[in-house]
């Protein structure tokens, strides 16, 4: 299915386009040659000098800024680099937590394959989030997550710090999440296998907070997607 590049977009003018990224879609061509989309190919189409500012996991959904022209993608990437950019998520996460602007401040080096990191304090890189509980379920959380750096899978490997693993993250031992965990009265026909209620990892770019080239502040929230809205609205509903 081609996805349509105009209805993902949640702010556009002359210099930049934020999206909200759809799960399961590569930010930038992967490097097997699958002609799948990305969202770079995509950006290119409808805006020729797009240039992705930061970059997303293939699962993760939510706010993406895409520069449209050099002096916009160098102004913005000054900002990532200098850490003036606020990004925040949202993850639910297993078991309850009350988190209050805690800081996990440690450090992450990649593994030998490149596809999962861990906290290494001799060889790891400075990596910094600050996690905020937004609600608390009864054996899962809702957190919003303020990275300060931007390391690979950073708020993922910070999140099992505080034992507190993302739902549906196997990688990093994320439980997956059923309705049948929720509800107490859940019936399945019979010989049917439930399905969790949410298949990838469940964090959400929620919001982007930085300078346009003129010096005005904006900020760009992105909505949840449909999985992550339902899940949300399950754990209101029955915990």
């Amino acid at each position: 299915m081609r996805l349509n590049f105009k209805d993902l977009i949640i702010f556009e003018n002359e210099d930049y386009i934020i999206i909200n990224k759809p799960p399961y879609i590569a930010s930038l061509d992967e490097r097997q040659a699958d002609n799948s989309q990305s969202i770079l190919r995509l950006a290119k189409e409808y805006s020729d000098d797009a240039q992705l500012a930061h970059r997303l996991d293939k699962e993760t959904s939510g706010a993406l800024a895409i520069a449209k022209n050099p002096a916009a993608y160098r102004h913005l990437a000054m900002q990532f680099e200098h850490r003036q950019v606020e990004k925040r998520y949202h993850a639910v996460v297993n078991g309850a937590h009350d988190f209050e602007m805690i800081s996990v401040y440690l450090p992450i080096a990649q593994k030998r394959d490149g596809t999962q990191v861990m906290i290494d304090r001799q060889k790891g890189k400075e990596a910094e989030t600050i996690f905020n509980s937004i609600k608390v379920y009864r054996n899962h959380t809702l957190v919003e997550c303020m990275p300060i750096t931007g390391r690979m899978h950073q708020i993922r490997i910070h999140l099992v710090c505080l034992k507190a693993p993302i739902v549906c993250d196997p990688t990093y031992g994320g439980e997956y999440i059923y309705l049948s965990d929720l509800k107490r009265k859940f019936n399945l026909k019979k010989d049917t296998d439930e399905l969790p209620l949410m298949k990838r990892v469940a964090l959400h770019s929620r919001s982007l907070t930085f300078k346009l080239l003129d010096g005005e502040v904006i900020k760009v929230e992105a909505p949840y997607p449909k999985d992550f809205e339902v899940l949300v609205k399950q754990l209101d509903k029955f915990s």
